[in-house]
């Protein structure tokens, strides 16, 4: 039987199915006929949507979310041109495809899976990756760079950046400001250059990399380096696995040179008001101690995904006569050799710290208040990560940006499912190491439903330690542990509730951080604070992770309530992927591109 366009069939090859589905799905999408199209979709199945349709980063499921996003968006996206990029794949009864797709304003791409013999999709990415005549200048559209030929008005590149250099911020204004000079701020920077958006960065660090310089010296990435890429410039065949602070930050400050990103180090942001009629922020800053106004129509805070530091707030802490800090400002261990120091605290920075300190002879407690899932690094990047973010998996042809994509086409609210298998073999190949973490009286954990490390970091984004090797010194006994929250410190010593008293001559607090709507309630207010909301989470009624569910990263990467206000960061994949939607809708403003907004960010929580 000869398959139509109308009804995609269950025979032929991977190719036919899908093909045929995508003919069928176009030709009810030019037809306007919304219902025939959600018709397509399984009962059970997901859109997830990176600007294309939406203007926004959203999942929809079923086929009443999906008729919901076509009738909001289908006539004004006009999408066309459904075709995939390479032979479909099968497996499990899953069909998978790549595919490509143009729409009014852009071009797209993306991942389909289909299930019922090739008859209704599971799942369907699709994520814009230019806009139609505002297209980066890549590959046949780069720059030539010399000006051949004979001109009196020549000027040459660096005269067209020392004064680029001198208006920006003076005589013109940046379009866009972006407010934190990390790997976040500095993947959009570049984002944006290459855009040709007028953009600044700004960091209250001297030098792009001294966020990385400035913390303690053992520090290093736990994610592997195939994880870790910016946008444009790949770090070396030969970098290392695991990247020491120092040289990321080297690295930071390179890659804003070589991408021309604007950037003012040693520049504090103040204050920022948005003025509604004129469409227009009022941005106070100083510059090297000197104060200036700035009037971008766009504000990026690009502050670090985990916020303002949380210090708690403690009786005693006004009569310990040692020193004490939160683990941000931590500056190493030299100064505490042979000092007693407490610890408070037991997920990545607390571990960290802890190792440091018994390398140079402290006397180390680290107070455990909650439970705390760890996995060991080797385990990780074999059995977490190596699919898709290793050698392995680019021998098979899965680059860095195919492997942004597989991840992105896993809707949050199925990922736990796929999250667990590969948890519970890291439990088992580790099994002695958490038997001799268990006896040393550690609370372990695995997430609320066994899911692991990266669904904590998506729905918390804490509560857990990639171990790198100071697990064992808990385990061993060498960093001693404790059990409780602090009730108060003496003049000597942190007291536990339970009574339990742990002499101190100094105190770290690795005790996390706020919602990065508390850098908007310094910045700008408390009023839009509380607007925008909760920034980070699923909504996943876990802990620390409140509820209703909202299948996104909230407030990340997308419009918030308060207009021309967003929020970027992450880790260093994040800031890779997600920087370039970002950079899009800003670009699709600057241009006047219109971008009606489908399910705008709800506000359920504010902190």
């Amino acid at each position: 039987m000869t398959q139509t366009a109308e009804r995609p069939g269950t025979t032929g090859s991977p190719a036919e199915r899908t093909d045929a589905w995508l003919a069928a799905f176009e030709e009810a999408l030019t037809a306007r006929d919304v219902d025939r199209a959600a018709g397509m979709f399984a009962a059970t199945s997901f859109w997830r949507d990176l600007i294309a349709f939406t203007w926004n980063i959203t999942t929809v499921e079923g086929t009443d979310g999906v008729r919901d996003l076509l009738t909001a968006t289908l006539d004004r996206t006009d999408p066309r041109g459904f075709r995939t990029t390479e032979e479909p794949t099968e497996a499990d009864g899953t069909t998978t495809a790549w595919i490509e797709f143009e729409t009014a304003v852009g071009r797209g791409r993306g991942m389909l899976r289909l299930q019922e013999g090739g008859t209704k999709a599971f799942t369907l990415l699709t994520t814009l990756y230019e806009l139609k005549g505002h297209e980066e200048p890549l590959r046949e559209r780069r720059p030539m760079g010399a000006e051949h030929g004979a001109n009196r008005e020549r000027t040459t590149w660096r005269e067209r950046r020392e004064q680029e250099e001198a208006e920006l911020g003076y005589t013109t204004q940046p379009y866009v400001l972006v407010v934190g000079g990390g790997q976040g701020g500095i993947a959009l920077g570049a984002r944006l250059r290459q855009l040709g958006v007028p953009a600044l960065v700004i960091d209250k660090h001297a030098r792009p990399g001294d966020q990385w310089r400035s913390r303690y010296k053992s520090l290093c990435l736990h994610d592997p380096v195939w994880y870790d890429h910016l946008p444009y410039l790949k770090f070396p065949d030969n970098w290392p696995v695991f990247s020491p602070k120092d040289k990321i930050g080297d690295w930071l400050e390179s890659y804003v040179t070589v991408m021309e990103v604007p950037y003012w180090g040693s520049t504090v942001a103040r204050s920022a008001s948005y003025d509604e009629s004129a469409g227009e922020w009022t941005v106070e800053v100083e510059r090297d101690g000197q104060p200036l106004t700035l009037r971008p129509k766009q504000l990026v805070l690009a502050t670090g995904m985990s916020g303002k530091p949380n210090v708690p707030r403690l009786p005693g802490q006004d009569v310990f006569r040692g020193e004490q800090h939160h683990s941000s400002a931590h500056p190493g261990p030299d100064e505490y050799k042979g000092k007693k120091v407490v610890v408070v605290g037991s997920n990545n920075s607390a571990f960290d710290i802890c190792g440091a300190l018994w390398e140079i002879g402290a006397d180390v407690t680290m107070v455990q208040r909650t439970s705390t899932h760890i996995v060991k690094s080797d385990s990780l990047m074999e059995i977490g990560l190596g699919d898709l973010y290793s050698e392995r998996a680019l021998a098979a042809g899965v680059t860095t940006e195919k492997a942004d994509l597989v991840f992105a086409s896993i809707p949050y609210r199925i990922m736990h499912e796929f999250q667990i298998p590969l948890y519970e073999q890291m439990k088992e190949r580790d099994a002695d190491f958490y038997r001799r973490m268990a006896d040393a009286g550690f609370w372990l954990d695995w997430g609320d439903d066994g899911s692991g490390l990266f669904m904590k970091y998506l729905r918390r984004g804490s509560g857990y330690y990639i171990d790198v090797g100071a697990a064992d010194l808990v385990a061993d006994g060498e960093v001693k542990l404790a059990h409780g929250q602090v009730d108060h410190l003496t003049e000597d010593s942190v007291v536990l509730e339970d009574g339990t008293e742990l002499p101190a001559d100094l105190v770290v607090y690795a005790t996390g951080y706020g919602s990065m709507n508390g850098w908007a309630a310094d910045l700008i207010s408390q009023e839009v604070a509380d607007k925008v909301g909760k920034v980070w989470g699923l909504g996943s009624d876990t802990t620390k992770d409140p509820g209703p569910w909202e299948g996104e990263q909230r407030n990340m990467w997308k419009p918030t309530q308060q207009e021309a206000l967003w929020f970027h960061g992450g880790n260093l994949h994040q800031s890779r992927h997600y920087s370039l939607y970002l950079a899009l809708q800003l670009k699709a403003r600057y241009e006047d591109v219109p971008t009606p907004v489908y399910r705008l960010q709800e506000v359920h929580h504010t902190s």
